[in-house]
């Protein structure tokens, strides 16, 4: 079975390359004949379908095993899995969004794209992680309250933070994608579209899971405030 994939592979790759090569010495021709003046040609590549397949089943798995280490590491940083499933999720849901924007707006899934929703993912990550801090702090002064209270004041203390930082990171990557070029149009969308979703998923989502998560997390969680 995988001797027939590989040949397949290599037929289309050879009955691309061929086609392609047939369209580039036909404009060749066209632009000699039509006077254009002195010219070179660069170089050519061809990516068979083989590789774009490799390139996807990689970015999968890579996201994957991401928010899998994102899981582990919020579980085991704030000793409760209601803040670490607040954060997946928040993830998963900046993620669809970005997906949804990307293909709505017919962008291609190259590496500069993948390589931003990484970095967006980074990005909404910490910006939860900044927010969860305080109310682990909060928690060991305001034992007495509730975990909604909590969460409430904890997210109004960081929210010029937020404000602030996601600003600035929106400024930049607007500016990418104004000035930046082509090349850079869908790193820089995506980066945009992430900034906008990851600061408000860190408050309306991974904030309001942890409020609404069973009542025993919330005990556990300021248990462990309580301690040194």
């Amino acid at each position: 079975w995988s001797s027939d994939v590989c040949s397949s592979d290599l037929t289309v790759g050879a009955e691309s390359g061929s086609s392609l090569s047939g369209t580039a010495d036909a404009v060749r021709n066209a632009l000699q004949q039509g006077g254009v003046g002195g010219f070179s040609v660069v170089g050519t590549e061809i990516v068979v379908p083989a590789v774009g397949r490799e390139l996807r089943d990689k970015a999968l798995l890579a996201t994957v095993l991401s928010l899998l280490g994102i899981l582990v590491y919020i579980a085991f940083r704030f000793k409760g899995m209601s803040f670490a499933v607040g954060v997946v999720v928040a993830t998963i849901h900046d993620l669809l969004i970005t997906l949804a924007f990307l293909a709505f707006f017919r962008y291609d899934m190259t590496l500069n794209v993948i390589a931003a929703i990484l970095t967006m993912t980074g990005y909404s990550t910490n910006d939860t992680i900044v927010i969860f801090d305080r109310v682990r702090e909060n928690l060991r002064s305001m034992r007495r309250d509730s975990i909604g209270h909590v969460i409430n004041v904890s997210v109004n203390q960081t929210l010029g933070r937020t404000i602030i930082t996601s600003g600035t990171a929106l400024l930049t990557a607007l500016a990418l994608f104004f000035f930046g070029g082509e090349v850079l149009h869908g790193f820089a969308f995506t980066m945009v579209v992430g900034i906008i979703t990851g600061t408000y998923s860190s408050v309306f989502v991974a904030a309001a899971i942890v409020s609404m998560w069973p009542s025993k997390a919330p005990a556990r969680a300021g248990a462990v405030a309580t301690g040194p």
